[in-house]
């Protein structure tokens, strides 16, 4: 039964794992706010474990808009500032094309996790830690790349995609796992210091306290929503990985 409901979505976003059943979403995807409603309706999960930390679960939940200051430089360096600017005004300008506000599929799992009464663990890395250690880690030469690539996208956007094999995209939609593939082989290519920290690093992070979930909680069922670029990488961490001993609170 379980088998033939998760095949009436796209076979790469949801895949279970033992008492572990992982959503991959596109933050601003009509098509991932069904998914993540759908999937904890049915499965009606003890735990919902959302790719969020405490200051973005809390910007979330209170719609507070975190805007950081000039003051905050001191704790995550300009780099990590103006990236959290950039990411954050792109994000923004292409949830209004598809009219869905960035992060709403977390919204929705936070919302029925309270209704069905589970207990809702997150699992991200702070969010000051990632910016502050992309400010130590991003390069020169990136910062180059991206100057290039902003204004290839601009003016030979379409040319751009063409070049990567990409026709079209749906941002209504969770992208396929290849083009996911394409885009990230991209990233590792011209920014490897922006891939390791964001990505790489932060699928050890959602591994790690995912595979505790699993390992304090074997006869609780436990649904976790997590960006679609991260799907493959924690859940082959999550089978590989050794046993956990730290300490993970779940509230």
């Amino acid at each position: 039964m379980m088998k033939k409901f998760i095949n009436k979505f796209h076979p790469a976003r949801v895949v279970k794992y033992k008492n572990l059943t992982i959503i991959g979403t596109s933050h601003i995807a009509k098509q991932s706010l069904k998914q993540v409603e759908e999937t904890i309706k049915k499965i009606k999960p003890e735990i919902v474990a959302i790719e969020l930390d405490k200051k973005r679960y809390y910007s979330l939940t209170h719609n507070v808009k975190r805007k950081l200051r000039f003051t905050d430089i001191r704790r995550i360096g300009m780099k990590g500032y103006l990236f959290n600017l950039i990411g954050a005004w792109a994000e923004k300008k292409l949830g209004k094309m598809v009219g869905v506000s960035p992060g709403s599929e977390m919204i929705v799992a936070i919302n029925l996790a309270k209704k069905q009464k589970a207990k809702l663990a997150l699992i991200d890395q702070d969010i000051e830690i990632t910016l502050r250690r992309l400010s130590k880690a991003f390069t020169f030469k990136e910062k180059w790349n991206f100057f290039v690539d902003v204004l290839k996208g601009l003016f030979f956007g379409k040319r751009e995609m063409k070049k990567m094999g990409i026709k079209s995209m749906d941002l209504t939609k969770v992208p396929s796992k290849t083009l996911i593939k394409k885009l990230i082989k991209k990233v590792k290519e011209r920014y490897p210091s922006l891939y390791r920290v964001l990505i790489e690093e932060r699928n050890y992070v959602l591994a790690e306290n995912l595979r505790y979930l699993i390992q304090e909680n074997p006869d609780s069922k436990i649904v976790a929503i997590i960006g679609a670029g991260h799907e493959d990488a924690v859940l082959k961490l999550i089978k590989e990985g050794p046993e956990i001993t730290y300490a993970f609170k779940v509230g």
